[in-house]
C-alpha cells in the first residue's frame, strides 16, 4: 500500500494540506486518549468533537472509497492520518486550562493552504515548483499575500463564527453572515434585486478571491532521465505533484445543498501518471465543491461578473477556451466544462436558470445603471492636470 500513499495525501491536501506534526492514526479507531478522557470528566458534550468530521474525516473516507472501491478504507487508514483531531490537546495544547480557548494559530496548523484559514488571513498557496518559493512563510510553507476577510482586519477570530458547537457537526451551528446582518443595505443597487437576497449566498457576491487549483498532477519516474527532469518539482514519497494552474480571484458559482447560488472550487481534479501501471494523466476524479470563501469585503462584483460571464457557470464556450487539455491527452475537455465533472454537495446551475438570469429585464438594466453611477460617484476627482 505504500504506493497509494503520496495519492491520498495530496487528495486531503487539497483541503487540509498537510500534517501537523503527530503520528498519523486511524481517527478514533481507538477511542479517546488517556489524557483526553481526564478532560471529558468535565467537559463531557465537548467529546462529540472526537467523533465529528473533523477527527474522522468522512469526506475523504468517502474519496478513497470513491477512488480505490474495496481498498478505499485500507487505502484511508493507513495513508490519511495527517490532519485530523485525535485529542484534546491538538488544538488546546498539553495545558488546556492555562491556554483557554484555541487562539487562531492552532486552527491554521491544518487550515491552511486551499482551506479557509489562510484565506481569512490573506494568504494564498504558491505555485509547486522551487522558483516560486519565495517570500513570507507560514507554518513551513511559502504564500502569497493577499487581500484579507474584512472580519479578520476588525478582530475577529475564528471561534467568534465557529464557537465549540458548530465543530460538533462541522458547517451546521457555525454563525452565518444573517446572524449578524440581519438586515441588507438597501442602498447597494444588487440587494434591490430580490432574486439576488433571497437565492443567493452572501458569498457570490461579497468574496473578493479564492484560492482554485486546476489539475493536480502527480507523476512517478521510471527512469534517471525522468528523475531529473522533476527534480524541482515537490517530491511526495515515489511521486513529483504539480498544480496545472492555481488561480486566486472570484471562484465559480454553482448551487449548494440549500440550492442557493454559491461559490464553488475544484476539490478533487486529480490526475496520475505511472508508468509501472499503465497509467498516463489517468482522472482519478473530477469533483467540485460549494464553499463559503473567508475573503469577505463591503463591496461585490460587478453585474458582468456573473452575467453574460458563462465561464463562471462552467458553461465555458469553444470559441473562449485557452486551455485545450484534449491536445494533452487528459480525458477533460476543460476545467470550465461540467462535462465529466460534479459537485459533491451540491449542483451546477441548471442551463435553464443561468438562460433566465441573462435576460436584460427593465429591472436588471436599471439596476445595472444605478451600479455604474455608484461607482462614478466614489470615483477619485481627476487630477487638475
Amino acid at each position: 500500500m505504500a504506493r497509494w500513499t503520496i495519492l491520498c495525501i495530496v487528495g486531503c491536501w487539497l483541503i487540509v494540506v498537510s500534517p501537523v506534526g503527530r503520528a498519523a492514526v486511524a481517527p478514533t479507531a481507538g477511542g479517546p486518549t488517556a489524557a483526553s478522557k481526564e478532560c471529558l470528566r468535565c467537559h463531557e458534550s465537548e467529546g462529540k468533537i472526537l467523533t465529528s468530521i473533523m477527527a474522522s474525516r468522512s469526506g475523504e473516507r468517502a474519496f478513497a472509497r470513491r477512488a480505490f472501491g474495496d481498498e478505499g478504507d485500507r487505502f484511508f487508514v493507513e495513508s490519511c492520518g495527517g490532519c485530523h483531531v485525535t485529542g484534546c490537546a491538538d488544538c488546546h495544547g498539553d495545558d488546556a486550562h492555562r491556554t483557554g480557548r484555541p487562539k487562531d494559530g492552532a486552527c491554521l496548523r491544518c487550515h491552511r493552504g486551499y482551506s479557509a484559514g489562510w484565506e481569512y488571513e490573506g494568504r494564498a498557496p504558491r505555485e509547486d515548483h522551487e522558483r516560486y518559493q519565495r517570500g513570507a512563510t507560514s507554518q513551513g510553507e511559502r504564500y502569497l499575500t493577499m487581500l484579507p476577510d474584512v472580519h479578520f482586519e476588525r478582530g475577529m477570530s475564528c471561534g467568534d463564527c465557529h464557537p465549540m458547537r458548530s465543530l460538533h457537526t462541522g458547517r451546521q451551528g457555525a454563525k452565518g453572515c444573517r446572524d449578524c446582518h440581519r438586515s441588507v443595505a438597501t442602498g447597494n443597487p444588487g440587494h434591490a434585486i430580490a432574486g439576488h437576497v433571497e437565492k443567493m449566498e452572501c458569498v457570490a457576491c461579497h468574496a473578493a478571491w479564492a484560492s482554485q487549483e486546476y489539475g493536480t498532477f502527480l507523476v512517478r519516474s521510471k527512469t534517471e532521465a525522468e528523475d531529473d527532469a522533476f527534480s524541482p518539482l515537490p517530491k511526495w514519497g515515489p511521486w513529483r505533484k504539480s498544480g496545472h494552474l492555481k488561480r486566486q480571484d472570484a471562484p465559480p458559482l454553482g448551487l449548494d445543498a440549500r440550492g442557493l447560488v454559491a461559490p464553488i472550487r475544484p476539490r478533487y481534479l486529480l490526475f496520475v501518471t505511472d508508468p509501472g501501471r499503465g497509467w498516463e494523466n489517468r482522472l482519478l476524479a473530477a469533483e467540485w465543491r460549494a464553499f463559503t470563501p473567508h475573503t469577505v469585503r463591503r463591496g461585490s462584483v460587478a453585474c458582468g461578473g456573473c452575467h453574460d460571464n458563462p465561464r463562471r457557470f462552467l458553461l465555458e464556450p469553444d470559441a473562449e477556451r485557452l486551455y485545450l487539455l484534449e491536445k494533452d491527452g487528459l480525458t477533460l475537455r476543460s476545467y470550465w466544462n461540467r462535462d465529466g465533472q460534479r459537485v459533491v454537495n451540491g449542483a451546477f446551475l441548471p442551463l435553464a436558470r443561468h438562460e433566465r438570469m441573462n435576460q436584460k429585464t427593465p429591472e436588471f438594466l436599471r439596476q445595472e445603471l444605478r451600479q455604474w453611477q455608484n461607482l462614478l460617484e466614489h470615483a477619485a476627482p481627476r487630477s487638475r492636470r
